[in-house]
């Protein structure tokens, strides 16, 4: 399978944003275009775009066509719009930390160049900035794969929760780029996803990435997890995901903290792997992770089709935060963390605990 180009810029400063609508898969491969910041605001909304790292890449190239209106205007409207478009995106999505460090980061590239730079070469070099991200993300991708490789020996059993793949990313993914880099360095693997209600995320999106690279892959509902484990088919657990408080807890798709309950049960190391961007420093613990509330109707109603009886009260929180203690190791681009403690994530991302 050629490596999923989950989206992509087209053109110069006057360019466009294209992506896979992943909301169709795997029925349906279809790429959507993104001509303004109206359209990918609503394409992360609706998870046509989703996981951490795509979506922060999103957010950046959806400054970029944001700014497009304003490229010949005077300095303080320039800036004033870029104010506008940054708050805009970031009201797309509350969880996923990616997307506000990309927004930063992108502000930050303009700040650097004010009074410096005409709006035109301001806006130029913004889709620079959105373009080393692209290509960063490709980088840290591949460096978290070689580092979690380690961690799965031939022959194991691996479970994944939601989709951390290419289609998350830039590049092949952070949960499964542990599970692709394994087997690309010769092991044996056999990987069970999660179908990850309500949503199924791991059903049409993981499940289709690793029968299109020709990986064993069995799909099983999520209440099988801990049946699966008792078997002893399963020797490890990895996932990917959107935020990372200072002392290691947390933030994935719903369905993640029980998943870690089921692999402690039963002594089964449970790994996460996500880059430095996801980590929040700012954030002492997993329970000051906002917790994105979603609609009703992705229970009540999962794919248009009615499956609860009217009026029933409905609680659907799209994640919840594992603790530090349930987490084995911290697979990131600068290597493995672990203990997964305050002080060796201080360590590892160069900050102080």
């Amino acid at each position: 399978m050629k490596d999923l180009e989950t989206l992509r810029w087209v053109g110069e400063e006057d360019g466009r944003l294209e992506m896979i609508d992943q909301t169709l898969l795997p029925l349906e491969f279809v790429e959507i275009e993104c001509p303004d910041v109206e359209t990918v605001w609503e394409a992360i909304k609706m998870l046509r775009v989703r996981g951490a790292p795509a979506i922060g890449l999103a957010a950046a190239y959806g400054v970029c066509v944001g700014m497009q209106t304003v490229v010949g205007a005077d300095e303080p409207a320039f800036f004033k719009r870029l104010d506008e478009v940054t708050e805009y995106l970031a009201g797309s999505r509350p969880t996923a930390v990616n997307l506000f460090w990309a927004l930063e980061r992108m502000k930050q590239t303009a700040q650097r160049l004010r009074g410096e730079k005409s709006p035109a070469e301001i806006a130029a070099a913004l889709l620079a900035e959105a373009r080393t991200i692209h290509q960063e993300d490709r980088q840290i991708c591949r460096a978290m794969g070689r580092h979690g490789a380690e961690l799965l020996e031939d022959g194991f059993g691996v479970i994944t929760h939601c989709n951390a793949g290419g289609l998350a990313t830039a590049d092949y993914g952070t949960a499964l780029a542990v599970i692709f880099a394994a087997i690309e360095s010769g092991k044996r693997l056999k990987v069970y996803a999660d179908e990850t209600r309500p949503l199924l995320q791991g059903a049409r999106l993981t499940a289709w990435e690793l029968v299109e690279r020709g990986i064993d892959v069995t799909l099983i509902c999520d209440s099988m997890a801990a049946q699966v484990m008792r078997e002893g088919r399963v020797q490890a657990v990895v996932t990917g995901a959107d935020r990372i408080a200072a002392n290691g807890d947390a933030a994935n798709k719903i369905g993640t903290y029980g998943l870690a309950l089921s692999a402690a049960a039963h002594d089964i190391p449970f790994y996460v792997a996500a880059p430095a961007s996801t980590f929040d420093l700012s954030l002492a613990d997993g329970d000051a992770i906002p917790i994105e509330q979603r609609d009703p109707a992705e229970v009540t109603h999962g794919f248009g089709r009615q499956t609860a009886p009217d009026g029933v009260k409905v609680y659907n929180p799209a994640f919840d935060v594992t603790p530090a203690r349930l987490i084995r190791t911290l697979i990131c681009e600068h290597g493995l963390i672990r203990p997964v403690t305050r002080e060796q994530i201080a360590r590892t991302l160069g900050g102080e605990a």
